[in-house]
C-alpha cells in the first residue's frame, strides 16, 4: 500500500488531479494519463539494475521519472488505484509471439471491478489500449489505439485481439504478485528473453508514438513514420530527455541479439 503523500506525487507524475470519485470515467482518465506519461522501457535490464515487484517501482516511476515493462508499471498503477479506492486484482496472460504462445505468467495486467462490471486495465504492453476494456463481452471496443475485442472463453482463457491481430491470451484467475518472480528472473537473465535482446523506450502520444530502440529513433505521427539514426551518445542522451523525460547517468549496454531473433516489437 502506498501512502497519501506518494499518491499525490504519483498523480502529479501523470498530470492528474486528485479525483473526487472512483467511477469509470475517472478510471479511464487515469489510465489514459498513465499510458501517455510513463514509458514502456527496459533500460534497467541493460543498466545492471534490479527489477522490483514491490513499492520500490512506485518510487522509480514517481521520483526517478522512469517507466518499465508490465511487471513494474502495472503493479505500480494497481497500487495507485487501490489507494484511491478501486477494487483491483492482478491477472496474467500468455503473449502471442511469432513462434506461438509464450509461457504462462508472461504478461501481468489488472482487473478492476466497478459496480458489478469488470474491466481489463493494462498500462504495460507495447500496444495496450489507452482506456479500460470491459470484460465478459466479445463486442468490439474502440479505443484511440485501435479496435479491441475479446475472443470466446476456453478453459478459463480468452484472447485479446487488436485490429484483428491476437495480442495475448488472458487467464482470468486472480494472481499474487509473488507468482511472477520466476518469470521475472527468466526475463531478466535468459539470453533468449526478448527484454535482453534489445534496448528500447517507447511512449504513445496523442498523434501516434515515439520509440528509441538502441540508437534508432522512430516517430509515428498520424500514421506516417519518421526514422532517424542517432550518431553519438550525446544525441542518445538528448533523445531520452526530450521525448521521454529521462535523465540518465549513463547509457544502457548494447545487447548482442541471437541470430534470427526478432527482439521486442514496440510499435
Amino acid at each position: 500500500m502506498i501512502n497519501d503523500v506518494m499518491v499525490s506525487a504519483y498523480l502529479a507524475r501523470i498530470g492528474f488531479s486528485r479525483p473526487a470519485r472512483t467511477d469509470l470515467a475517472t478510471l479511464a482518465e487515469l489510465t489514459e494519463r498513465h499510458v501517455l506519461s510513463v514509458p514502456f522501457e527496459n533500460l534497467d535490464y541493460h543498466l545492471d539494475q534490479d527489477i522490483h515487484l514491490d513499492e520500490q517501482v512506485v518510487d522509480k516511476i514517481v521520483h526517478q521519472g522512469r517507466g518499465g515493462a508490465c511487471y513494474e508499471v502495472n503493479p505500480a498503477f494497481g497500487m495507485l488505484l487501490t489507494a484511491l479506492g478501486y477494487q483491483v486484482e492482478i491477472i496474467s496472460a500468455r503473449v502471442h509471439r511469432a513462434g506461438g504462445l509464450g509461457a504462462p505468467l508472461g504478461h501481468l495486467m489488472l482487473r478492476v471491478t466497478l459496480d458489478g462490471s469488470a474491466y481489463l486495465v493494462d498500462v504495460g504492453f507495447r500496444r495496450n489500449p489507452r482506456r479500460p476494456l470491459l470484460l465478459g463481452t466479445e463486442v468490439v471496443q474502440f479505443d484511440p489505439h485501435g479496435a479491441y475485442a475479446f475472443g470466446p472463453e476456453h478453459q478459463g482463457e480468452f484472447d485479446l485481439v487488436m485490429d484483428g491481430e491476437p495480442m495475448y491470451r488472458v487467464d482470468g484467475r486472480a494472481r499474487e504478485l509473488g507468482e511472477f518472480r520466476p518469470s521475472l528472473w527468466w526475463f531478466r537473465t535468459c539470453p533468449d528473453s526478448p527484454f535482453m535482446q534489445d534496448v528500447f523506450c517507447s511512449l504513445p502520444t496523442v498523434e501516434g508514438r515515439v520509440t528509441l530502440k538502441g540508437r534508432t529513433l522512430t516517430k509515428r505521427v498520424h500514421g506516417e513514420f519518421i526514422e532517424e539514426h542517432l550518431s553519438d551518445d550525446v544525441e542518445v542522451f538528448e533523445a531520452y530527455h526530450k521525448y521521454f523525460g529521462l535523465v540518465l547517468n549513463r547509457l544502457p549496454d548494447e545487447p548482442v541479439r541471437p541470430e534470427g531473433s526478432p527482439g521486442v516489437a514496440v510499435e
